[in-house]
């Protein structure tokens, strides 16, 4: 990568060359040493990362306090907006909540938010970080340097949609959501799986035939070496993979239970796993004292996961009336997306467009039966595939007006996501709370210019968005008299 040569240089002219400074060798044998496509990632943030050269962010360092005056207060719970409120944002924590019009304490930066609407920043429980942004051949083809690259532009165009974390469901995103949190890239908090778990012929095995017939303990495929799956066919083979997720920085665990859309050659009636795989995959995240989401569509894979104890359900379009009681009756989670046209899809043909009909079939039949039976729920989006069909994440949480008040579906996208992320328990890397504005919460911010309690649309365009706020750092402001 960085070579020279200094044979014929004398002593101090080599120890004058730049690129025979032993951290930047370091960084060279690091960076041209055999890594795994998917190592090179994490081989070259790390390098950079010691050698110092990171680059700028576009946000600078958490500022003194701030405090926000002069608006309305949604605060991730209540199912109005109520004013004659401040908000004190002392580093990257929501300090206090100052009722009236107390004068800001000494120092303090004035964000005056012009009567907009003071919000939590939204959350997006089922995102794919590193395949949301390219198309599905070029994520099987491309360099996983050119993949990252791409993934990065878009993790900021998803921050500046107002979406300040995501629960990353299959990926190798670790490497991103570090450059994230060390203030390399800009983009929202990840909770990454890593790769999701799946069986030979299982939704996410995309491997090309001639990688069959598989041997097991044989040599991985490309797309196992880049992180777009892991193949695991016994329950040892499901801790083992499990395991390496967990290693790396997993915050939860995601495994297949049938068939999915993208994947055309499986149908969403097909199983994956036994209960006893589920199970093994439910022991081995509760080891690390975290839990294991399960991707499934219809009644039976949803059955059998929650009887191996997943505390999470993926989807669950084609829920019935005794699965949605069952969920209800163990608590457990549905993490779903309102799929309501093929416009919410990259185009497909085939079996993948036979398995997306039934799901946008489902969406129907699926959030009535979880309202009814009081299953805590989480609004994802699981846009994949298309750049072009990325700025539908807002409106597709405007969207959740179908079932539910513009105050229910702002819950559910804030405070309710924020309950799912600490369900992480200690993996949980962002220790403190998401998705409200109260004293102690992650200062997680928008000033909305509008009230999008009462009309939700507002959060489909993000130029509604005035202020941005992440970590208690300003990404966007856009107020009358500000600069962006």
């Amino acid at each position: 990568m960085f070579t020279c040569s200094t044979d014929d240089l004398p002593n101090s002219a080599a120890a004058g060359c730049g690129c025979c400074r032993p951290e930047l060798k370091f960084a060279s044998d690091r960076m041209t040493a055999e890594l795994s496509r998917r190592g090179f990632i994490a081989g070259a943030t790390g390098s950079f990362a010691a050698l110092g050269l990171t680059g700028k962010a576009r946000a600078q360092a958490p500022s003194p306090p701030m405090v926000f005056r002069n608006c309305m207060l949604f605060d991730g719970k209540a199912s109005r907006t109520r004013g004659g409120v401040q908000v004190l944002v002392e580093g990257n924590r929501i300090s206090r909540i100052i009722e009236g019009d107390a004068a800001p304490p000494d120092g303090a930066r004035v964000i005056d938010c012009g009567g907009g609407v003071l919000m939590p920043g939204l959350i997006d429980a089922h995102w794919h970080t590193m395949f949301a942004a390219l198309p599905l051949m070029a994520l099987t083809t491309a360099d996983i340097g050119f993949i990252f690259l791409a993934a990065s532009a878009e993790a900021e165009r998803t921050l500046m949609r107002g979406f300040t974390t995501v629960r990353d469901l299959g990926g190798p995103s670790f490497a991103l959501a570090q450059a994230i949190d060390r203030g390399m890239a800009t983009g929202p908090r990840i909770y990454p799986s890593g790769t999701m778990i799946t069986t030979t012929g299982g939704h996410g095995d995309m491997r090309p035939l001639e990688d069959i017939p598989r041997s097991p303990g044989g040599r991985l495929s490309h797309m196992e070496h880049i992180g777009g799956g892991s193949i695991a066919d016994t329950a040892d083979e499901v801790r083992l993979r499990a395991r390496e997720q967990l290693m790396q920085g997993a915050t939860q665990i995601k495994m297949v239970g049938g068939g999915g859309v993208s994947s055309p050659r499986t149908t969403l009636d097909m199983f994956t796993y036994g209960e006893a795989e589920f199970r093994a995959g439910v022991e081995t995240a509760a080891d690390r004292r975290t839990y294991l989401t399960v991707h499934a569509y219809p009644p039976e894979q949803m059955q059998r996961a929650l009887a191996a104890g997943t505390q999470c359900i993926e989807h669950g379009h084609l829920m019935d009336e005794a699965t949605a009681r069952m969920m209800a009756e163990r608590g457990a989670w549905l993490s779903t997306q309102p799929f309501f046209s093929e416009e919410d899809q990259a185009p497909l043909t085939g079996q993948s467009r036979v398995n997306l009909l039934q799901v946008l079939e489902g969406t129907r039949t699926m959030y009535p039966l979880a309202r009814r039976h009081g299953i805590k729920t989480a609004f994802g989006t699981d846009l994949l595939f298309s750049p072009d069909i990325l700025h539908r994440q807002g409106l597709m949480l405007a969207r959740m007006t179908n079932w539910y008040s513009p105050a229910e579906s702002l819950q559910m996208a804030t405070s309710g996501n924020g309950e799912l992320m600490a369900l992480s328990g200690p993996r949980n890397p962002y220790p403190g709370k998401l998705g409200v504005i109260e004293p102690g919460a992650m200062a997680d911010m928008l000033v909305v210019n509008g009230d999008p309690t009462a009309d939700l649309d507002l959060i489909a365009d993000p130029n509604n968005f005035t202020v941005i706020v992440k970590d208690g750092t300003i990404y966007k402001d856009t107020r009358s008299g500000t600069a962006a």
